[in-house]
């Protein structure tokens, strides 16, 4: 949580944070910001409050977040590019070094994040670097101090993604209307004209109830049906149409209006019908989901249950990850993720994870077993997110019934 980057940073050496770009779709100026319509720089010097630094246009947006904010005018670029003769990163390395001063960084570590133009970056970046040679820019991945601050959530940061549960299972249940409501003629849904119905359509209308909800979908969203549906992510050739007794999964992670908390959610249908090998290949699936999650226990590491997982779907037959890692077929991906400003982060549940990955009080996860067979022209997942809360209790934060088969009627 951000009461522990302190902490966090200490342990890690870290003697400040710079994080730059948009207020928007930006995971850690959002996390440390709160978000807004502003593109600005931010500072935390180890132990201080960040500080923003915000062009005069959106000041007040800056000033909405609640930290102590610094004019970037008061940088004066043109100067800085008269006197570095036009070279424009170099100006930008210049405004930096002064920034990071003003706020009393002039040496030790200093981790970069945020979203910009990677080749802009390393010019600006290097620039610096090269101004301030007691000064180390550090770059993280996997175990970036913000994603182990992210790593748990508080009721406040559960109940923005609750909500963004609730809004995903409501467009979800409109998407099941939807299609129900088309008659099915020669084994395809058709629309009022006697067209059918295509996958573009249908995802079109995802966007519009996403939208009139105050969500975006800016991943996109896998509707794939037949034996895309048995590539886990596929996101479903648009011109494909809407057929009986065929496996679509609808995989749908939708996000706060401003790239803020996502959620993440899957269901497996078949309309009208569903063939006996699907329908045992959702049983299976189903069987192991409700397996796993009676085994979860707070403190335990997340790989447990990806092992589990691969024992129930190899003691059934199928192929798995675990006892042949390349296989395209079976079960093909970890058990889940954590979840919050990105789709996927930490904890891990696959082989990227650490032994910091368990579930502990106030972790947010998803929980997606999934059985795939593109030749034989099918996959099931189902999926849903969880919260534990601070007494262990682990919850499902957006309830939806598991049913394979939408009843269609006929033309």
């Amino acid at each position: 949580m951000k009461t522990d980057l302190d902490t966090l940073m200490n342990s890690q050496n870290l003697d400040a944070l710079l994080v730059t770009g948009s207020g928007q779709h930006n995971p850690a100026m959002v996390y440390l910001t709160g978000g807004g319509h502003m593109t600005a720089e931010l500072i935390k010097k180890r132990g201080a409050d960040p500080v923003l630094f915000c062009n005069p246009m959106e000041r007040d947006e800056a000033a909405r977040t609640g930290l102590p904010t610094r004019n970037l005018g008061d940088y004066r670029m043109q100067e800085l590019l008269k006197a570095a003769e036009g070279n424009y990163p170099l100006a930008l390395a210049q405004r930096y070094q002064r920034m990071l001063a003003d706020v009393g960084v002039t040496q030790g570590r200093v981790a970069l994040y945020g979203r910009a133009e990677a080749g802009a970056s390393f010019a600006v970046f290097s620039a610096l670097q090269a101004l301030m040679p007691e000064l180390t820019l550090v770059g993280e991945t996997n175990d970036s101090l913000l994603l182990k601050a992210r790593f748990t959530k508080d009721e406040q940061e559960a109940a923005r993604i609750r909500h963004m549960g609730k809004v995903t299972t409501q467009v979800v249940a409109e998407v099941a209307d939807f299609l129900t409501s088309h008659p099915a003629r020669n084994g395809v849904l058709v629309k009022n004209d006697g067209q059918p119905l295509t996958i573009g359509e249908v995802k079109l209308k995802i966007d519009l109830w996403l939208a009139e909800r105050g969500a975006e979908n800016p991943e996109g969203t896998i509707f794939a049906i037949g034996r895309d549906s048995g590539v886990p992510h596929s996101s479903g050739n648009p011109d494909d149409l809407l057929r009986l007794g065929q496996s679509i999964v609808f995989d749908i992670y939708p996000c706060e209006k401003g790239g803020g908390y996502f959620y993440d959610f899957t269901r497996t249908w078949s309309l009208g019908y569903a063939p006996d090998e699907l329908a045992a290949l959702y049983e299976t699936v189903k069987d192991v989901y409700n397996q796993v999650r009676t085994h979860f226990s707070v403190g335990e590491q997340c790989p447990v249950y990806q092992r589990l997982a691969c024992d129930l779907f190899e003691a059934k037959g199928h192929p798995t990850i675990q006892n042949t890692p390349n296989t395209e077929q079976g079960y093909v991906h970890s058990l889940g993720h954590g979840l919050g400003l990105q789709v996927h982060e930490r904890p891990w549940f696959g082989s990227n994870a650490a032994n910091e990955d368990r579930i502990v009080p106030g972790v947010v996860f998803t929980v997606e077993p999934g059985l795939y067979y593109p030749e034989r022209g099918m996959g099931v997942r189902l999926e849903d997110s969880v919260w534990v809360h601070p007494d262990g209790e682990i919850e499902t934060l957006a309830d939806f019934p598991m049913e394979l088969v939408l009843p269609v009627r006929q033309a």
